[in-house]
């Protein structure tokens, strides 16, 4: 075996909804992913990734049978593939919005299912069998449950009863007159390995520093880093309105009697905050984006 090949891993991306938020993640982790319009071997600037663009619901599936080292796929569909995976990191990112995706139990709006336990003898069409039935399980609710490939929603009332379904702001379920029962499961994308690749000490290490670059990103996600000057006797004025991350880093000036103040905020708190620290008399006030921030 060539050492190119020794040090390879082979690692999966979802194809499909999470694949754009995926490849901006790992942009903005340090990693430059190339893929083409109709290619399932993305490219990287990284020389020792393997890379598979592959459907989220595949990935689990795959790594478990030891034909890839890891991926990326959401909870959900770790669980509905039932294989023996390592779970290296949860990656708190989604399709559209930063909610996690739910798996809800949907109804019409005018069914008489108004719980759970409504459901015994009942027909329930999902993609997440698996999902749905251990939910069952844990009830002791017995109904019939069936495979959908998709377009869920038109199926009830006249096909199922009951529909479990993929949601995170909900907006679809309402705009088809459909009402949620419960929720089964909450999930965010992870980063799971082969038992084999995370006893592999190469492959460990690599993907351990995947995973931290990784989770720096989302990390700095909406938050921003604010530097300026300011007279020392409003140090502690300025710390009082400050929301810091952690305490801010506070530096003497040449000139006599000011600090140099540097801290890493909210984004979302910058609006308020700048005209309050320029009352203050803060001056040179520099707002700057961050790409990853380590604990």
């Amino acid at each position: 075996m060539s050492e190119t090949a020794e040090k390879s891993l082979k690692l999966a991306l979802p194809k499909g909804s999470l694949q754009e938020p995926t490849l901006e993640l790992f942009e903005k982790a340090g990693f430059n992913i190339y893929v083409s319009s109709r290619g399932y071997r993305p490219s990287s600037d990284d020389t020792d990734l393997d890379l598979f663009l592959i459907r989220a619901q595949e990935i689990g599936r795959y790594i478990g049978q030891g034909f890839i080292d890891c991926g990326i796929t959401g909870l959900d569909w770790a669980s509905e593939a039932g294989s023996d995976l390592v779970d290296l990191a949860e990656l708190p990112y989604s399709r559209a919005t930063v909610r996690p995706t739910r798996w809800v139990l949907v109804v019409p709006e005018d069914s008489p299912i108004q719980k759970p336990e409504d459901l015994e003898g009942k027909r329930i069409a999902t993609e997440g069998v698996g999902i749905t039935q251990r939910y069952l399980a844990e009830k002791g609710i017995k109904a019939d449950v069936e495979f959908s490939w998709g377009a869920t929603e038109v199926k009830v009332p006249d096909l199922v009863d009951a529909i479990v379904d993929v949601t995170e702001t909900g907006s679809s379920i309402k705009a088809n007159k459909l009402r949620i029962v419960d929720t089964l499961l909450t999930s965010f994308p992870h980063f799971y390995a082969s038992p084999a690749a995370a006893a592999d000490e190469w492959k460990r290490e690599k993907m351990d520093r995947i995973c931290m670059m990784l989770k720096a990103a989302l990390d700095a996600r909406d938050k921003v880093g604010l530097k300026m000057n300011l007279p020392a006797d409003r140090l502690d004025a300025m710390l009082e309105r400050l929301p810091s991350l952690r305490r801010p880093t506070v530096s003497q000036l040449a000139e006599d009697g000011w600090v140099a103040v540097e801290v890493v905020i909210e984004e979302k708190v910058v609006r308020h905050l700048i005209p309050e620290l320029k009352q203050l008399g803060a001056e040179g006030i520099i707002e700057y984006p961050l790409n990853k921030l380590v604990p």
